[in-house]
């Protein structure tokens, strides 16, 4: 998969096509807030209930989802089911290719309680017809902010400058 291949209409197509509740957070939320980042992949944070998780796998299988791995740039197959989802556990991070591009599917963000907390300050966005839950731009602040990593660090500042120009004084 290239950057070329990424297609993130396919990825939020195939989740609204299974009616996979979650709310858009990392990179691709914060350019939909207007940052200038750059981002090759999408991070959800699905809800967690079985019915749920049951979605998102089918949405997963029908775009080919295999797990990220060194070496194996075509992936590692794995049980997507609704169960092996659950089994995860809400503090799992799940790292997947699939045929239109790599997302990463993150049940309890770093600084966040998840799908309900980050869903309450969450906008809905229309992307291409489809439309997305798409997290604060406070909401992806404070998730980078407590993830610190390195390229975090180095976007918090800039999504800080972002929020204080876009909050209506």
């Amino acid at each position: 998969m290239t950057e070329a291949d990424f297609d993130p209409e396919r990825i939020l197509g195939a989740l609204a096509a299974a009616e996979v509740r979650y709310v858009l957070i990392g990179g691709m939320a914060a350019i939909l807030h207007g940052d200038a980042g750059v981002t090759i992949d999408l991070d959800v944070a699905p809800a967690f209930d079985p019915d749920n998780l049951e979605r998102l796998a089918a949405a997963l299988r029908s775009l080919g989802a295999r797990v990220r791995a060194e070496g194996s740039p075509e992936g590692v197959p794995f049980d997507c089911s609704g169960a092996f989802l659950r089994n995860l556990g809400r503090d799992a991070v799940l790292n997947l290719t699939t045929q239109a591009g790599d997302i990463d599917v993150v049940f309890t963000p770093t600084g966040t309680q998840g799908f309900r907390d980050l869903k309450r300050d969450a906008i809905s966005i229309d992307a291409g017809g489809i439309t997305i839950l798409v997290a604060s731009l406070a909401d992806i602040i404070r998730s980078k902010a407590a993830a610190d990593r390195e390229k975090d660090r180095l976007a918090v500042p800039r999504l800080r400058a972002l929020l204080e120009r876009t909050v209506v004084r």
